[in-house]
Protein backbone atom coordinates (compact mmCIF):
# COMPACT_ATOMS: atom_id res chain seq x y z
CA UNK A 1 0.00 0.00 0.00
CA UNK A 2 1.56 3.62 -0.89
CA UNK A 3 1.33 6.53 1.34
CA UNK A 4 0.52 10.18 0.75
CA UNK A 5 2.85 11.44 -1.67
CA UNK A 6 2.55 15.08 -1.08
CA UNK A 7 4.03 14.36 2.96
CA UNK A 8 5.89 11.56 1.93
CA UNK A 9 8.43 14.03 -0.12
CA UNK A 10 7.80 16.71 2.89
CA UNK A 11 10.96 17.86 4.25
CA UNK A 12 12.60 16.72 8.33
CA UNK A 13 12.24 19.41 10.48
CA UNK A 14 15.87 21.22 10.53
CA UNK A 15 15.57 21.75 14.30
CA UNK A 16 15.68 18.41 15.07
CA UNK A 17 17.84 16.58 12.19
CA UNK A 18 20.89 16.52 14.65
CA UNK A 19 19.24 14.66 17.15
CA UNK A 20 20.37 10.85 16.39
CA UNK A 21 23.93 12.13 16.46
CA UNK A 22 23.34 14.09 19.90
CA UNK A 23 21.42 11.26 21.39
CA UNK A 24 24.71 9.24 20.64
CA UNK A 25 27.25 11.65 22.40
CA UNK A 26 25.29 11.80 25.49
CA UNK A 27 25.48 8.55 25.47
CA UNK A 28 29.12 8.23 25.28
CA UNK A 29 29.25 10.72 28.47
CA UNK A 30 29.63 14.29 26.50
CA UNK A 31 27.11 16.99 28.04
CA UNK A 32 25.33 18.52 25.08
CA UNK A 33 24.59 21.88 24.91
CA UNK A 34 21.15 22.89 23.21
CA UNK A 35 21.30 26.14 20.38
CA UNK A 36 18.49 24.46 17.68
CA UNK A 37 15.51 24.36 19.50
CA UNK A 38 13.18 27.81 20.43
CA UNK A 39 12.47 26.54 23.97
CA UNK A 40 13.81 28.68 26.76
CA UNK A 41 15.10 27.87 30.03
CA UNK A 42 12.86 30.41 32.08
CA UNK A 43 10.38 29.57 34.37
CA UNK A 44 6.63 29.52 33.33
CA UNK A 45 4.62 32.01 35.48
CA UNK A 46 3.04 30.82 39.23
CA UNK A 47 -0.82 31.50 38.01
CA UNK A 48 -0.77 29.39 35.40
CA UNK A 49 0.32 26.23 37.44
CA UNK A 50 -2.16 27.84 40.29
CA UNK A 51 -5.27 27.96 37.68
CA UNK A 52 -4.68 24.13 37.02
CA UNK A 53 -4.07 23.07 40.70
CA UNK A 54 -7.68 24.87 41.43
CA UNK A 55 -9.17 23.55 38.51
CA UNK A 56 -11.53 20.81 40.49
CA UNK A 57 -14.67 20.51 38.02
CA UNK A 58 -16.42 17.12 38.40
CA UNK A 59 -15.59 16.38 34.83
CA UNK A 60 -13.83 17.38 31.95
CA UNK A 61 -16.05 18.49 29.40
CA UNK A 62 -15.99 19.86 25.60
CA UNK A 63 -15.20 24.13 25.88
CA UNK A 64 -16.63 25.95 23.53
CA UNK A 65 -14.73 25.53 20.05
CA UNK A 66 -13.55 29.35 19.62
CA UNK A 67 -12.86 28.78 23.42
CA UNK A 68 -13.50 29.51 27.08
CA UNK A 69 -14.88 33.17 27.84
CA UNK A 70 -12.51 33.81 30.74
CA UNK A 71 -9.36 32.83 27.98
CA UNK A 72 -11.15 35.07 25.25
CA UNK A 73 -11.84 38.14 27.37
CA UNK A 74 -8.34 37.86 28.73
CA UNK A 75 -6.80 38.03 25.25
CA UNK A 76 -9.16 40.72 24.72
CA UNK A 77 -7.80 42.73 27.90
CA UNK A 78 -4.13 42.13 26.64
CA UNK A 79 -4.88 43.42 23.52
CA UNK A 80 -6.53 45.96 24.47
CA UNK A 81 -3.69 47.44 26.78
CA UNK A 82 -1.12 47.42 23.67
CA UNK A 83 -3.83 49.67 22.18
CA UNK A 84 -5.32 47.26 19.90
CA UNK A 85 -9.11 46.56 20.03
CA UNK A 86 -10.70 43.50 19.07
CA UNK A 87 -14.48 41.87 20.24
CA UNK A 88 -14.50 38.33 22.06
CA UNK A 89 -15.93 37.27 18.93
CA UNK A 90 -13.04 38.67 16.52
CA UNK A 91 -11.01 35.73 18.79
CA UNK A 92 -10.68 31.84 18.48
CA UNK A 93 -8.41 30.32 20.77
CA UNK A 94 -6.35 27.72 19.00
CA UNK A 95 -4.10 24.79 19.82
CA UNK A 96 -1.20 26.37 19.93
CA UNK A 97 0.05 29.11 17.52
CA UNK A 98 0.19 26.26 14.58
CA UNK A 99 -3.11 25.66 14.88
CA UNK A 100 -3.74 28.65 13.90
CA UNK A 101 -1.83 29.70 11.28
CA UNK A 102 -2.81 26.10 9.64
CA UNK A 103 -6.44 27.13 10.00
CA UNK A 104 -5.39 30.63 8.37
CA UNK A 105 -4.05 28.59 5.51
CA UNK A 106 -6.76 26.56 4.86
CA UNK A 107 -9.30 29.28 5.12
CA UNK A 108 -7.78 31.98 2.38
CA UNK A 109 -6.35 29.66 0.04
CA UNK A 110 -7.54 27.31 -2.54
CA UNK A 111 -5.03 25.13 -4.61
CA UNK A 112 -2.57 26.91 -5.77
CA UNK A 113 -2.29 30.27 -4.14
CA UNK A 114 0.23 31.97 -3.44
CA UNK A 115 1.69 33.53 -0.05
CA UNK A 116 4.26 35.79 -0.05
CA UNK A 117 6.72 35.51 2.74
CA UNK A 118 10.64 37.06 4.05
CA UNK A 119 12.66 33.83 3.77
CA UNK A 120 14.72 32.55 6.04
CA UNK A 121 11.53 31.60 8.19
CA UNK A 122 10.01 29.32 10.70
CA UNK A 123 10.25 25.91 8.82
CA UNK A 124 7.13 24.42 10.04
CA UNK A 125 5.36 26.92 7.67
CA UNK A 126 6.16 24.25 5.24
CA UNK A 127 3.99 22.10 6.83
CA UNK A 128 1.06 24.12 6.59
CA UNK A 129 2.01 24.60 3.07
CA UNK A 130 2.13 21.20 1.93
CA UNK A 131 -1.53 20.33 3.88
CA UNK A 132 -3.44 23.54 2.40
CA UNK A 133 -2.11 23.23 -1.05
CA UNK A 134 -1.08 26.94 -0.93
CA UNK A 135 2.51 27.75 -3.11
CA UNK A 136 5.00 29.48 -0.93
CA UNK A 137 6.91 32.35 -2.91
CA UNK A 138 9.95 33.63 -0.68
CA UNK A 139 10.96 37.16 -0.53
CA UNK A 140 14.84 36.38 0.25
CA UNK A 141 16.41 38.45 2.59
CA UNK A 142 20.43 38.40 3.31
CA UNK A 143 22.34 38.39 6.66
CA UNK A 144 24.50 41.52 5.59
CA UNK A 145 21.52 43.66 5.56
CA UNK A 146 19.84 42.19 9.14
CA UNK A 147 17.51 40.22 6.91
CA UNK A 148 15.41 42.90 6.26
CA UNK A 149 13.43 43.72 2.82
CA UNK A 150 12.45 46.25 0.23
CA UNK A 151 9.08 47.21 -1.15
CA UNK A 152 10.68 46.31 -4.31
CA UNK A 153 11.81 43.14 -2.76
CA UNK A 154 8.00 42.08 -2.13
CA UNK A 155 6.45 43.84 -5.39
CA UNK A 156 8.38 42.15 -7.45
CA UNK A 157 7.32 38.75 -6.35
CA UNK A 158 3.13 39.32 -6.66
CA UNK A 159 1.38 37.82 -9.26
CA UNK A 160 -1.86 37.05 -10.37
CA UNK A 161 -1.96 33.70 -7.57
CA UNK A 162 -0.65 35.77 -4.61
CA UNK A 163 -3.14 35.96 -1.79
CA UNK A 164 -1.64 37.10 1.47
CA UNK A 165 1.56 38.22 3.01
CA UNK A 166 2.90 36.53 6.11
CA UNK A 167 5.70 38.18 8.31
CA UNK A 168 6.77 36.97 11.61
CA UNK A 169 8.04 39.92 13.23
CA UNK A 170 9.88 39.69 15.87
CA UNK A 171 11.38 36.80 13.50
CA UNK A 172 12.01 33.23 13.72
CA UNK A 173 14.57 32.45 12.96
CA UNK A 174 16.22 35.90 12.35
CA UNK A 175 15.15 38.18 14.95
CA UNK A 176 14.59 40.95 12.64
CA UNK A 177 12.24 43.54 13.73
CA UNK A 178 9.99 45.29 11.31
CA UNK A 179 9.82 49.08 11.69
CA UNK A 180 6.50 50.93 11.71
CA UNK A 181 7.85 52.24 8.89
CA UNK A 182 8.13 48.88 6.79
CA UNK A 183 4.68 47.51 8.56
CA UNK A 184 3.41 50.61 6.98
CA UNK A 185 4.67 49.78 3.33
CA UNK A 186 4.07 46.07 4.01
CA UNK A 187 0.30 47.04 4.26
CA UNK A 188 0.21 49.24 1.38
CA UNK A 189 1.61 46.81 -0.58
CA UNK A 190 -1.73 44.34 0.29
CA UNK A 191 -3.90 47.16 -0.31
CA UNK A 192 -2.72 47.96 -3.83
CA UNK A 193 -2.75 43.88 -4.77
CA UNK A 194 -5.76 43.13 -2.05
CA UNK A 195 -4.03 40.43 -0.06
CA UNK A 196 -4.30 39.28 3.25
CA UNK A 197 -1.75 39.90 5.58
CA UNK A 198 -0.76 37.10 8.17
CA UNK A 199 1.09 39.00 10.61
CA UNK A 200 3.12 35.72 13.31
CA UNK A 201 3.26 38.53 16.09
CA UNK A 202 4.29 35.68 19.20
CA UNK A 203 7.52 36.93 20.24
CA UNK A 204 6.25 40.70 20.32
CA UNK A 205 7.56 42.00 23.42
CA UNK A 206 10.68 40.85 23.19
CA UNK A 207 11.98 43.76 21.03
CA UNK A 208 15.89 44.65 21.74
CA UNK A 209 18.04 48.56 22.76
CA UNK A 210 14.63 50.32 24.37
CA UNK A 211 12.96 49.60 20.43
CA UNK A 212 9.23 50.59 20.86
CA UNK A 213 6.91 47.39 20.12
CA UNK A 214 5.79 47.41 16.26
CA UNK A 215 2.65 45.45 15.29
CA UNK A 216 0.25 45.10 12.07
CA UNK A 217 -2.76 45.52 14.61
CA UNK A 218 -2.06 49.52 15.11
CA UNK A 219 -3.33 50.16 11.16
CA UNK A 220 -7.28 50.23 11.19
CA UNK A 221 -7.00 50.61 7.76
CA UNK A 222 -5.80 47.03 7.10
CA UNK A 223 -8.06 45.48 9.44
CA UNK A 224 -10.59 43.92 6.59
CA UNK A 225 -7.21 41.98 5.76
CA UNK A 226 -5.60 41.52 8.66
CA UNK A 227 -4.75 37.72 10.58
CA UNK A 228 -3.45 37.91 13.88
CA UNK A 229 -1.26 34.85 14.70
CA UNK A 230 -0.72 34.26 18.51
CA UNK A 231 0.62 32.20 21.40
CA UNK A 232 1.38 31.99 25.30
CA UNK A 233 4.45 29.56 24.30
CA UNK A 234 6.71 32.35 23.34
CA UNK A 235 5.78 35.48 26.31
CA UNK A 236 5.03 33.21 28.80
CA UNK A 237 7.74 30.40 28.35
CA UNK A 238 4.48 27.70 27.80
CA UNK A 239 5.14 26.20 25.34
CA UNK A 240 4.10 22.75 26.44
CA UNK A 241 0.17 24.28 26.89
CA UNK A 242 -0.39 24.62 23.28
CA UNK A 243 -2.83 27.12 23.85
CA UNK A 244 -2.72 30.37 20.78
CA UNK A 245 -5.08 32.66 19.42
CA UNK A 246 -6.22 33.69 15.82
CA UNK A 247 -8.02 37.58 15.74
CA UNK A 248 -9.37 38.89 12.62
CA UNK A 249 -12.37 41.62 11.95
CA UNK A 250 -13.11 40.03 8.82
CA UNK A 251 -16.24 38.41 9.14
CA UNK A 252 -16.36 36.71 6.43
CA UNK A 253 -13.23 34.79 7.33
CA UNK A 254 -13.82 34.54 10.66
CA UNK A 255 -16.78 32.26 10.05
CA UNK A 256 -14.75 29.52 8.24
CA UNK A 257 -12.13 29.80 11.30
CA UNK A 258 -15.17 29.17 13.37
CA UNK A 259 -16.39 25.88 11.33
CA UNK A 260 -12.84 24.68 11.71
CA UNK A 261 -12.58 24.94 15.34
CA UNK A 262 -15.88 23.07 15.18
CA UNK A 263 -14.30 20.57 12.95
CA UNK A 264 -11.74 19.66 15.75
CA UNK A 265 -14.41 20.06 18.66
CA UNK A 266 -12.18 22.21 21.34
CA UNK A 267 -8.94 22.87 22.61
CA UNK A 268 -7.93 21.50 25.75
CA UNK A 269 -10.35 22.56 28.81
CA UNK A 270 -7.57 22.69 31.67
CA UNK A 271 -4.52 24.45 29.35
CA UNK A 272 -7.49 27.16 28.55
CA UNK A 273 -7.94 27.58 32.44
CA UNK A 274 -4.16 27.93 32.93
CA UNK A 275 -3.85 30.26 30.04
CA UNK A 276 -6.39 32.95 31.61
CA UNK A 277 -3.22 32.84 34.77
CA UNK A 278 -0.76 33.08 32.06
CA UNK A 279 -2.87 36.59 30.95
CA UNK A 280 -3.31 37.20 34.45
CA UNK A 281 0.69 37.55 35.53
CA UNK A 282 2.85 40.01 36.39
CA UNK A 283 3.41 42.68 33.64
CA UNK A 284 7.18 42.54 34.72
CA UNK A 285 7.87 38.94 33.57
CA UNK A 286 7.72 39.74 29.91
CA UNK A 287 10.12 42.87 30.88
CA UNK A 288 12.22 40.50 33.02
CA UNK A 289 11.85 37.86 29.94
CA UNK A 290 13.46 40.41 27.16
CA UNK A 291 16.23 41.87 29.36
CA UNK A 292 17.39 38.26 29.76
CA UNK A 293 17.21 37.67 25.80
CA UNK A 294 18.77 40.95 25.18
CA UNK A 295 22.02 40.06 27.41
CA UNK A 296 22.09 36.77 25.74
CA UNK A 297 21.70 38.04 22.53
CA UNK A 298 24.96 40.28 23.23
CA UNK A 299 26.57 37.17 24.64
CA UNK A 300 26.30 35.42 21.33
CA UNK A 301 26.98 38.52 19.19
CA UNK A 302 29.78 39.74 20.47
CA UNK A 303 31.36 36.11 20.73
CA UNK A 304 30.44 35.44 17.10
CA UNK A 305 31.77 39.12 15.46
CA UNK A 306 35.31 37.77 17.28
CA UNK A 307 35.62 34.86 14.91
CA UNK A 308 37.11 36.28 11.32
CA UNK A 309 34.98 35.18 8.57
CA UNK A 310 31.64 34.72 10.38
CA UNK A 311 28.90 37.37 9.00
CA UNK A 312 25.85 38.35 11.00
CA UNK A 313 24.32 41.37 12.51
CA UNK A 314 22.85 42.25 15.41
CA UNK A 315 19.61 40.56 16.30
CA UNK A 316 16.42 43.18 17.11
CA UNK A 317 14.16 41.35 18.87
CA UNK A 318 13.14 37.23 19.52
CA UNK A 319 15.82 35.18 20.55
CA UNK A 320 17.14 34.19 17.42
CA UNK A 321 20.20 34.46 15.40
CA UNK A 322 21.14 33.39 12.03
CA UNK A 323 24.93 33.55 11.34
CA UNK A 324 26.66 33.19 7.80
CA UNK A 325 29.96 30.87 8.43
CA UNK A 326 33.38 31.14 6.06
CA UNK A 327 32.69 27.30 4.98
CA UNK A 328 30.59 25.42 2.43
CA UNK A 329 28.79 22.76 4.66
CA UNK A 330 27.03 23.69 7.87
CA UNK A 331 25.16 20.50 8.07
CA UNK A 332 28.56 18.75 8.08
CA UNK A 333 30.28 21.58 10.12
CA UNK A 334 27.10 20.59 13.23
CA UNK A 335 27.39 16.46 12.73
CA UNK A 336 31.04 16.95 13.23
CA UNK A 337 30.68 18.87 16.47
CA UNK A 338 28.61 16.72 17.83
CA UNK A 339 30.38 13.14 16.73
CA UNK A 340 33.86 14.48 16.74
CA UNK A 341 34.40 17.53 19.01
CA UNK A 342 34.10 18.35 22.62
CA UNK A 343 35.94 20.67 25.64
CA UNK A 344 36.15 19.11 28.88
CA UNK A 345 33.71 16.21 27.38
CA UNK A 346 30.99 18.56 26.74
CA UNK A 347 29.72 19.96 23.15
CA UNK A 348 27.06 21.87 21.33
CA UNK A 349 24.25 21.67 19.05
CA UNK A 350 22.60 24.08 17.01
CA UNK A 351 20.32 24.10 13.50
CA UNK A 352 21.76 24.34 10.49
CA UNK A 353 19.98 27.19 8.44
CA UNK A 354 19.37 25.63 4.76
CA UNK A 355 15.73 24.13 5.90
CA UNK A 356 14.61 27.92 7.25
CA UNK A 357 14.65 28.55 3.16
CA UNK A 358 12.31 27.60 0.49
CA UNK A 359 15.05 28.46 -2.25
CA UNK A 360 17.51 25.70 -3.22
CA UNK A 361 20.97 26.21 -2.19
CA UNK A 362 20.97 29.21 -0.01
CA UNK A 363 21.65 28.66 3.90
CA UNK A 364 24.27 25.66 3.60
CA UNK A 365 26.85 28.10 4.68
CA UNK A 366 24.77 29.52 7.86
CA UNK A 367 23.19 28.15 11.16
CA UNK A 368 20.61 29.72 13.64
CA UNK A 369 21.25 30.05 17.66
CA UNK A 370 18.82 29.97 19.69
CA UNK A 371 20.08 31.84 22.48
CA UNK A 372 17.63 30.07 25.22
CA UNK A 373 20.41 29.18 27.77
CA UNK A 374 21.37 30.97 31.05
CA UNK A 375 24.44 33.02 30.64
CA UNK A 376 27.33 30.71 32.00
CA UNK A 377 26.23 27.64 29.73
CA UNK A 378 25.55 29.87 26.81
CA UNK A 379 29.05 31.32 27.15
CA UNK A 380 30.58 27.92 27.21
CA UNK A 381 28.43 26.40 23.99
CA UNK A 382 29.67 29.80 22.39
CA UNK A 383 33.02 29.12 23.18
CA UNK A 384 32.88 25.26 21.57
CA UNK A 385 31.42 26.37 18.96
CA UNK A 386 33.37 29.24 18.04
CA UNK A 387 36.69 26.97 18.85
CA UNK A 388 35.34 23.87 16.91
CA UNK A 389 34.66 26.14 13.58
CA UNK A 390 38.42 27.39 13.63
CA UNK A 391 39.25 23.61 14.61
CA UNK A 392 37.00 22.51 11.36
CA UNK A 393 38.38 25.18 8.96
CA UNK A 394 41.89 24.22 9.76
CA UNK A 395 41.04 20.15 9.54
CA UNK A 396 39.68 21.10 6.21
CA UNK A 397 42.06 23.20 4.87
CA UNK A 398 39.54 26.28 4.89
CA UNK A 399 41.33 29.51 4.70
CA UNK A 400 39.84 32.97 4.33
CA UNK A 401 40.48 34.96 1.47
Amino acid sequence: MDISQKFKVMEASSVRKLSIYADEARRGGKTVYHLNIGQPDLDTPEPYFQKIKNFNEPSTEYMPSLGIPTLTNSIQSYYAKLGIHYNTEQIAVTCGGTEALLFTFLAIANEGDEILLPEPFYSNYTTFFTISGAICIPVTTWAENGFHFTEQDLVSKITKRAKAILISTPGNPTGAVLSMDEIKMVARIAKEHDLYIIADEVYREFVFDGREITSFGFLPEIEDRLIIIDSVSKRFNACGARIGALLTKNKDLFSVITKLCQGRLSCSTIEQHGAVGLYAADEGYVINARDQYQKRRDIVYELLKQVPGVVCRKPEGAFYMIAKLPIDDVDDFLTWLLTSFEIDGETVMAAPAEGFYKTIGLGKNELRIAYVLEEEPLIKAMRILTEGLKEYMELNNIRLV
